[in-house]
C-alpha cells in the first residue's frame, strides 16, 4: 500500500537535471564583476605572477647570507625574519613608494613622480639590493610595455629621471592601466613575500608544505602592511631591519652564492 505524503507543492527537477546541472543561466547581480574589474584582476595576476619574467628568482634580498650566518635555520626563524622585513623594512617602504608613485602618476604630477623615483632609487641599503630592485623595475616596465602598450605609460616613464625601481615600476604600470591601488598593493606584497619564501625554501631547505604554511601564516601580516601603506605619508618611510641590511651588504663578498643578492 502506498503512503501519501503531505509535502508542499514545489518546482520539481528531474534526476537528469540534478546530475547534469541546470541549463538555466545564473542570475546576474551585484556580485558580478565589471569588464574593467575583470581586466584589472587578469593583469594583476599576470604582472605579479612568479611566471612574469622579471628575474625575481635570482634574488634573495640577503636571505642567503642570513642562512649561512645561522640567523635563519628553519621555518620559524624564516617567518620571524620575513615579518620584520614586511613590517619594518623593505616590505612597508616599497609599498609606500608604490602607493605614492601610483597617486602621482594618476594625478599627472610628473615633477613629484620624478622626485619619488629618485628617492626610491636612493633608498636601497646596499649595492646588491639596488641592483635587484632596479633590474626588476626595468624588466617589469619593458615587458608590460611590450605586451600591454600604453601611451600614458610611455609619458610617465619619460618623466622619471632616475632608474625606476621595482615598486615604482608597479605603481606606474598599474596607474597607467587604471588598476585599483589597494589590490595592486596586496598583489605586490604577495609576490614579494612568495619570492622570499621561495629563496628561503631552497636555502634552509624547506619542503613545499612548510612553504605554504609559512605563506598562510604571513597572510595577516601582508594584509596589515598593505593597509598601513595606503594610509602612510612619505614621512613614514624608514627601516629598522639593520640585520637584514647588513645581510644584503655581506652577501656581496660571500664565498659561494646561489643568488645575486
Amino acid at each position: 500500500m502506498l503512503m501519501k505524503t503531505n509535502k508542499p507543492p514545489g518546482k520539481r527537477r528531474s534526476v537528469v537535471t540534478e546530475a547534469a546541472g541546470s541549463s538555466e543561466a545564473p542570475a546576474s547581480g551585484p556580485a558580478d564583476m565589471s569588464e574593467s574589474e575583470v581586466a584589472s584582476l587578469y593583469r594583476l595576476m599576470t604582472w605579479l605572477s612568479p611566471s612574469f619574467p622579471v628575474g625575481a628568482f635570482s634574488y634573495s634580498s640577503g636571505i642567503e647570507w642570513a642562512v649561512e650566518a645561522g640567523d635563519i635555520t628553519d621555518a620559524t626563524s624564516l617567518r620571524q625574519w620575513l615579518i620584520s622585513m614586511l613590517t619594518d623594512g623593505a616590505g612597508i617602504c616599497d609599498c609606500i613608494f608604490l602607493a605614492h608613485s601610483f597617486r602621482a602618476a594618476s594625478s599627472g604630477d610628473h615633477a613629484l613622480l620624478a622626485d619619488l623615483a629618485e628617492l626610491a632609487s636612493a633608498f636601497a641599503p646596499s649595492r646588491e639590493r639596488h641592483l635587484e630592485t632596479t633590474a626588476q623595475g626595468r624588466a617589469f616596465i619593458e615587458i608590460a610595455r611590450a605586451a600591454w602598450h600604453n601611451a600614458l605609460l610611455d609619458r610617465l616613464v619619460a618623466s622619471c629621471k632616475a632608474a625606476i625601481v621595482y615598486p615604482v615600476a608597479v605603481g606606474l604600470v598599474s596607474a597607467a592601466h587604471a588598476t585599483p591601488l589597494a589590490p595592486t598593493l596586496h598583489a605586490f606584497l604577495h609576490a614579494v613575500t612568495s619570492n622570499w619564501i621561495s629563496a628561503g625554501a631552497r636555502l634552509v631547505p624547506l619542503g613545499q608544505s612548510d612553504s605554504q604554511r609559512l605563506l598562510a601564516a604571513l597572510e595577516p601580516v601582508v594584509g596589515d602592511t598593505a593597509r598601513r601603506a595606503l594610509a602612510a605619508s612619505l614621512d613614514d618611510l624608514g627601516s629598522a631591519t639593520f640585520r637584514a641590511d647588513l645581510a644584503s651588504m655581506r652577501h656581496e663578498t660571500q664565498y659561494t652564492r646561489l643568488f645575486r643578492s
